[in-house]
């Protein structure tokens, strides 16, 4: 086996209580079952599990396979995928999805395969907790496929029929899949891997399935430069006893040792230490200390200094040139691709690669970003947001962050709204509620205000008084009449303001169409300016009449609809731009 081959990353992702957890858990269970010491290897939030290991559980399935084993991230979920961050890109190398084969996809789910597909990582789908499907005979730690043929016909066809809905949901996100043990081109198609975290029921099969996607895929990828300077990517920074703050990292190139000098990203400019310590944790509880980590590995490092380091900044051993590394390491902190506007939301996350996740996934959903930054929601962030002209989009959304108790009291005397969650998808379906919420009550709001269209008949025999002001009777033949409206002829030209309406002696603002009413008319004189069986419009004012044509045309009722592209003729018969 060749010795420059390093160990494959591979991070766990899935929504809540589907197993991410506890299929971790097995597979450390599984390993430590051995009962060979140095078998698996504890990291800082990693666990290795070595090929010979994964050899016993699969026996002779395995075949030519060159890499030294697998890494799992310990830390499960889309956070930790999106943490881990080299160059632009997610860290890990593969991913397993994590499914409960009886419940299907669920929102963080759809998440979760939309940042692989960002990121165009290749992954497995766990189809987890087949043993609760009715009438599974549970086999400990067997096979999936030694398993499944010691079940019922029954149990098995209700198992395809649950696979098969899982297969579906990634065709809709746009991927081929099938049942593992069905696939001849693993590289055009996903794989779905029956499993139960609880029984270890097809725990093998996802740790070969695992091993063969990684060197398919990968080989190129995981050339290890075994005798050069670390890279990494700090994962969490903590206080520990007896070290002060300290960086948990991933380590995924090279080698890192005792008193190397690293350059760390930051917030604002990278931070330059000496590695005091390399810890590891020990099986008793507590950790020790190594002289060298060699990739790819999890190791907490102390160092001075390091207070204001970012989690998903990379992690670089300066060796010669300094300035060079310091160069690169800016570099890789300012290479966050999200595009910004004028006019959009202001967003802030914990992680970079948290920040380019919920950026992706709001250019997908079409939602503008003016601004996208790290850290807490600050009072600066609300005034950021204050300042957004439309309204819409005047407000913060926060992945994985707190609110600062000043940006809380600036946002509560400003019209500023601000989202906070966890989950992208949560986030983002929260603030588009509010949107449609608000922008359904703005429509209304113009709509009450806004001069609407109408038209009406002077009825012959029913005129009241001639003028100052002339009263007379109408039929409402289209759209609504308001009080103190302009009225126009079929001409366009104007003849007076409609001054008050009387329906059965009793004085009404407003009248529907077929309505038959007295109205006061301020300015003509019947038979002169006005006559009996003219034909009257609502002069609707230019703005007003843009409005409803370009926005609001779909909100009008049919009758106003008609009456507002009859007041649009009459206007553009002189001029064809008018209102446009």
């Amino acid at each position: 086996m060749p010795n420059d081959l390093r160990t494959p990353i591979i991070a766990v992702l899935g929504h809540v209580d589907h197993g991410k957890t506890t299929i971790l858990d097995k597979i450390r269970g599984t390993t430590v079952a051995e009962k060979e010491p140095g078998l698996i290897t504890q990291h800082i939030g990693a666990t290795e599990v070595p090929l010979d290991v994964i050899s016993k559980l699969c026996g002779s399935l395995l075949e030519d396979i060159r890499i030294p084993g697998l890494l799992f991230i310990d830390t499960p979920g889309h956070h930790a995928f999106t943490t881990l961050r080299a160059r632009g890109g997610a860290l890990a190398d593969i991913a397993i999805l994590v499914v409960d084969i009886n419940e299907g996809f669920q929102p963080q789910t759809t998440e979760s395969v939309s940042i692989l597909k960002q990121h165009k990582t290749p992954f497995i789908v766990a189809a987890n907790k087949i043993d609760r499907i009715h009438g599974w005979l549970s086999h400990d730690n067997r096979m999936f496929t030694e398993t499944f043929k010691l079940q019922s016909e029954r149990t098995q066809r209700l198992l395809d029929e649950r696979i098969y809905t899982l297969v579906e949901s990634l065709y809709n996100a746009g991927f081929s899949s099938d049942r593992y043990d069905r696939i001849r081109d693993f590289t055009k198609n996903i794989s779905v891997v029956p499993t139960s975290a609880r029984t270890g029921e097809g725990i093998p099969d996802l740790l070969m399935v695992s091993l063969g996607l990684a060197q398919r895929f990968l080989d190129k990828d995981l050339r290890l430069h075994a005798d050069g300077p670390a890279l990494g990517t700090v994962i969490e920074i903590k206080e520990e006893k007896g070290f002060g703050t300290t960086l948990d990292a991933i380590i995924y190139d090279g080698v890192l040792k005792n008193g190397d000098r690293i350059v760390v990203g930051a917030l604002e400019q990278p931070i330059v230490t000496k590695v005091r310590a390399l810890l590891k944790p020990e099986s008793a509880g507590g950790f020790k200390r190594v002289n060298r980590v060699i990739a790819a590995a999890g190791v907490k490092i102390a160092a001075p200094g390091i207070e204001n380091a970012l989690a998903g900044s990379p992690v670089r051993v300066a060796t010669d040139d300094i300035d060079e590394v310091i160069a690169d390491v800016e570099s890789e902190m300012r290479d966050i691709t999200i595009s910004t506007q004028d006019v959009g939301v202001v967003i802030k996350a914990d992680t970079i690669g948290a920040l380019e996740a919920l950026a992706g996934e709001l250019s997908r959903a079409e939602i503008p970003i003016s601004k996208a930054d790290l850290g807490e929601i600050s009072h600066r962030d609300v005034v950021e947001a204050e300042t957004i002209s439309d309204p819409l989009y005047s407000v913060v959304l926060g992945f994985n962050v707190d609110v600062l108790p000043d940006a809380k009291d600036t946002a509560e005397k400003s019209n500023v709204s601000l989202f906070v969650s966890d989950v992208i998808y949560g986030l983002i379906e929260e603030y588009q509620t509010w949107f449609e919420k608000q922008k359904t009550l703005r429509g209304k709001k113009r709509y009450e205000t806004i001069v609407r269209p109408g038209k009406f008949k002077i009825l012959p025999g029913f005129v009241f008084r001639q003028s100052k002001p002339a009263i007379v009777g109408i039929q409402v033949l289209g759209g609504t009449l308001r009080n103190g409206v302009s009225l126009v002829r079929e001409d366009g030209v104007r003849v007076g303001t409609l001054k008050g309406m009387q329906d059965r002696g009793e004085n009404v603002s407003e009248i529907s169409e077929g309505k038959e009413v007295a109205v006061s008319i301020d300015g003509p004189t019947v038979g002169r300016q006005i006559n009996e069986g003219d034909l009257l419009y609502v002069e609707v004012p230019e703005k007003h009449a843009k409005v409803m044509e370009q926005e609001l045309y779909d909100a009008l009722g049919q009758s106003e609809r008609l009456m507002l592209d009859e007041f649009l003729a009459i206007k553009r018969k002189d001029n064809p731009f008018w209102a446009k």
